[in-house]
Parts: C-alpha cells; structure tokens; sequence
C-alpha cells in the first residue's frame, strides 16, 4: 500500500513513502526522492526483527546528508577523473561535485531527483526517472527505471534499467549501508568476504592511480572469511582515505548466480549475501560517515556502515582497457544491473 506523508520535498510536494513486506516478516521501506531505501528490517530465527540498514529520523533529515544513505546514484556511479571523458574523439565535459572530479553522478544527480512510481503492490516497486540531454553534462537523454522486490526467503532484490538517445556511460548503484547487529555499533567488528583476486588503488581522492592489483599479500585479501578490522588500515592506500573505499573486481564476472561478498554480523546471528551482475563491488567502510543523521541516536560516527556498491570499476570512462564490459551505453542498448541481497538467519 502506498503511503504518502504531510511535509514536503524540495520541489515542495509531498514524500512517497513505499512500503514492501513478505509472509516471513521482512519488511522493507523506501522513498521516492532518490529511489531512496530507508529500512530494511530482517526476521532472526528467534522471531526478532533486526535493522539492518543505516538510515534517518525523517525524509527531511535526508536532504542533511551527504553520505547517499540508501540512494541510488547515477548517471555514473562512483568517481570520474576532472569529470570529463572522450567520446568518439570529443571531450565530454560534466559537472564535478568532488573538487576537480566528479562523484556519484554529480551535485544534482539522481539521488537528488523525484522518482515516479510506476508500479507497487505488497512485495515490489518500480520507479522511474527521465534525465534530460546534458543533465549534469552528460550527453543525450536517459530514461531509467528502478525495480525493488521482496521475496519470500528474505531477499531484497534491485533491478536497474536504462535506455539512452546517445552513447553515454552509464552506471547506477544503491548507496546503502548495512549494519546487521542489534546495537548498530562499529561494522568493523563484522566478518567479510569478498569473491575478488584484484582490486584498484586509489589517491586521497578515490581516484584510481594505476591498474587492477592483486589482492594477495594485502589488507584488501577478502578471499576468506574475515573480521574488517583484522587488516584495517594495515596499508597506505587505506590509511589515505581512511579505511577501505576500493573497488574490487569481481572473480563472477556479472555471473548474478554466484556470490559476490558476504557477510556476518558479530553475534553471528545474521548473515547477508550479495549476488550482482556487475562486474565490480565498491567497499566501503563508512570512513567519513560522523556527523550524518541517524535514525535514533542523532548521528552516526566513522565505520558505522557498510556500503557494498555493485557497479562498473571508477572512472571507467577513461579506462576502456579495464577487464570489463564496455560502460558507454548505445541507443539500440538497454543497460541492466541486477543485484540481490539475500539475508539468513542463524
């Protein structure tokens, strides 16, 4: 059923708030400023219910944060060099946002956007959002829906689609941060594992400074089972943006039936999978997160969150050499990224 609350957006008209549930108990919540997930509470076999995203107050509190809490990004998720890109032998100028470099599609990107609803019943919602030519300098029209689905063994499944008038890079991804202990407290204490032989080294910027490297010998080696902080800032290049922020490159390779990462909350009791179509995942560990909004205890602090972003690598606009599926979208394309998180209880 969809629910419309009394305070206004910034284009001073009411907030959507959706909400999607299953027979188990899950419920999930979203708002469609942003194609926005706020909440997405998981049933634990003791028959709990367990919080397992970071989130705020009120949909005001969203417009007070700058962390992309549950938002989808695009049209070009993660960051892009001194925002700008050739194509077909022109240089394609965007708006940048992140000093030089563009981040997240730039500072009206579509977490900032009014989505429509398309469609809604008990387990799903699709919006849907137009991005005009040379929206935030990005060429041509983009037309993008945005697909959730509860199911009835506790996943949340995210489906996006895109169609453009012009070859443009697209890459869109959900923001969210997860949490899965009852307290919320520091995700470090969490154990993770991320299905990936190489990763990609960053500036103090998020910026890419070389190729794909091996993760073996490194704090970034997530090929077992670990707890977050057992090899936190043990490098430079985490020690620079403090804590990870790094994409890896998925072993799956757009396999959406094989996982991607996983993980544990600290008691055990909770579990999440990851499955995605894309070729990458983006770690990060929430490493600049104090002072955003919290839901219930004023504001989160550092590494309070984790953000697993299944997208392209960062500027891949100007890395058509990575081991990759080509990011530039053609006319007669249609872009499709699926991502599943699949939630299981101890």
């Amino acid at each position: 059923m969809l629910k419309e609350t009394l305070q206004v957006a910034p284009d001073e008209l009411p907030w959507r708030i959706s909400t999607l549930r299953n027979a188990g108990g899950m419920v999930v919540t979203l708002m469609d400023w942003g194609a926005t997930l706020l909440s997405c509470r998981v049933p634990l076999s003791n028959g709990s219910v367990r919080e397992t995203l970071l989130g705020c107050a009120s949909p005001e509190a969203y417009q007070n944060q700058s962390a992309y809490l549950g938002a989808t990004v695009g049209r070009y998720a993660n960051r892009i060099a001194n925002a700008q890109f050739t194509l077909n032998g022109q240089q394609i100028t965007l708006a940048a946002n992140q000093g030089p470099n563009q981040l997240h599609g730039g500072p009206g990107g579509f977490d900032k956007r009014r989505w429509r609803v398309l469609q809604q019943n008990e387990s799903e919602a699709v919006f849907a959002l137009e991005s005009l030519d040379g929206d935030q300098g990005f060429p041509g029209e983009c037309r993008v829906t945005a697909h959730y689905r509860v199911t009835e063994d506790n996943r949340l499944e995210i489906e996006y689609r895109a169609q453009v008038t012009q070859a443009c890079p697209v890459n869109l991804t959900n923001h969210a941060y997860f949490n899965l202990d009852d307290n919320q407290n520091d995700v470090r204490e969490h154990e993770l594992q991320v299905f990936a032989d190489s990763y990609l080294p960053i500036d103090a910027s998020g910026i890419p400074t070389q190729g794909l490297c091996p993760v073996e010998n490194t704090g970034f080696d997530f090929r077992r089972p670990k707890p977050i902080i057992q090899d936190f800032l043990k490098d430079e290049g985490q020690q620079i943006v403090n804590g990870y922020d790094h994409a890896f490159l998925l072993t799956a390779r757009g396999d959406v039936s094989h996982p991607a990462a996983q993980v544990w909350s600290s008691d055990k009791r909770l579990k999440m999978t990851v499955y995605t179509s894309a070729p990458a995942l983006q770690v990060y560990t929430g490493n600049f997160l104090a002072g955003t909004p919290a839901r219930e205890q004023g504001e989160y602090a550092n590494w309070q969150g984790l953000a697993l972003e299944s997208e392209f690598l960062p500027d891949s606009p100007n890395h058509p050499e990575w081991p990759q599926p080509n990011v530039m979208l053609a006319p007669e394309q249609e872009y499709v990224s699926i991502t599943h998180y699949c939630f299981s209880a101890a």
